[in-house]
């Protein structure tokens, strides 16, 4: 196809057209706020800024996983304090059980307060948090202990420990936190771990928790000295144990706030990295629009001043 155009008229429609292209594109940055809009303004960085959109996900998603885990340790933690308290409470009525003074009446007295924390410690082994059984591994919608007072009584329970309670399940905790600088860490325990602990055959530890409330319990209740002082020796170890799980406790809460301050950190870092690729600076789009304009102008005033010839003129 032949042009009627003159080259002057080729080289200005040139020029405006790339005028024009570069108002429509300033136009849309402080519009949209963006300069990446559509994959073809920066193909070479679609790829990096997919990538870094994911990756901020990821993450982000982390984050709302350390924040939940951070409110079930609290949650442990607090309720393993009042477990431990609980035991020192147990410890003072056993050594006060064991002295010779007491009569059959005054033990059976401090077995009725024994009953009560040997209760309470179930209660905390139940703590909930949102619905959720945070002692009870990865059946957290049920509670692993309920009380059962005939089990105080010498009736063995499902695993052949006369403890006052009876398991409901034996589920593990095997759920791993997910540690945005790389790794996973374990975050929670179990009831069984914590107020049920066993050997190797089955039988109550020395340190287990439940087992040692009912010793003294039932050594009140029978008036038995000699039981009073084996169980405030297991009483003892049980409150080493507890506060063993409560000192786990605290470490997960720190290794999570560590892993939530370093998901923060890694937030912003992603943050700024997909603003760079993607972000329009605002004041250059504005200075590109204003010289564009300028341009524009410009070219459509010298178009305006161009000599135009006529058929008339070659004539004379």
């Amino acid at each position: 196809m032949v042009s009627n155009l003159t080259p002057q008229s080729n080289l200005f429609l040139a020029n405006l057209n790339r005028i024009e292209q570069q108002l429509t594109e300033a136009n849309i940055q402080m519009s949209s706020g963006k300069k990446l809009n559509v994959a073809s303004d920066a193909p070479g960085d679609v790829e990096q800024l997919l990538q870094l959109r994911t990756d901020q996900a990821k993450n982000q998603q982390i984050e709302s996983n350390l924040t939940l885990a951070q409110t079930d340790a609290s949650a442990a933690d607090s309720a393993l304090a009042g477990a431990a308290t609980l035991i020192d409470t147990a410890v003072q009525l056993a050594t006060q059980g064991a002295n010779a003074t007491q009569t059959a009446d005054t033990r059976q007295s401090i077995a009725q307060q024994v009953e009560g924390i040997l209760n309470q410690m179930v209660a905390y082994s139940q703590t909930q948090v949102q619905g959720r059984y945070i002692f009870s591994g990865d059946q957290d919608q049920s509670p692993t202990y309920q009380v059962d007072l005939s089990a105080a009584n010498g009736i063995p329970d499902q695993n052949g420990a006369a403890n006052g309670v009876d398991q409901l399940s034996d589920a593990a905790a095997t759920q791993q936190i997910e540690d945005p600088s790389g790794g996973s860490f374990a975050a929670s325990e179990t009831a069984q771990q914590i107020f049920d602990d066993t050997n190797s055959d089955g039988s109550p530890a020395a340190d287990n928790v439940f087992a040692a409330l009912n010793g003294l319990l039932t050594s009140l209740q029978n008036n038995d000295q000699t039981g009073i002082s084996n169980a405030l020796s297991n009483l003892q170890q049980a409150s080493e144990h507890i506060n063993n799980a409560e000192a786990f406790y605290g470490t997960v809460e720190n290794r999570i706030q560590d892993a939530s301050n370093f998901a923060s950190n890694y937030d912003t870092q992603l943050s700024t990295e997909i603003g760079d690729k993607q972000d329009a600076d605002v004041a250059t789009a504005a200075m590109e629009l204003s010289q564009a304009s300028t341009q524009m102008q410009a070219s459509m005033q010298m178009q305006g001043q161009m000599p135009k010839s006529t058929l008339f003129d070659y004539l004379g």
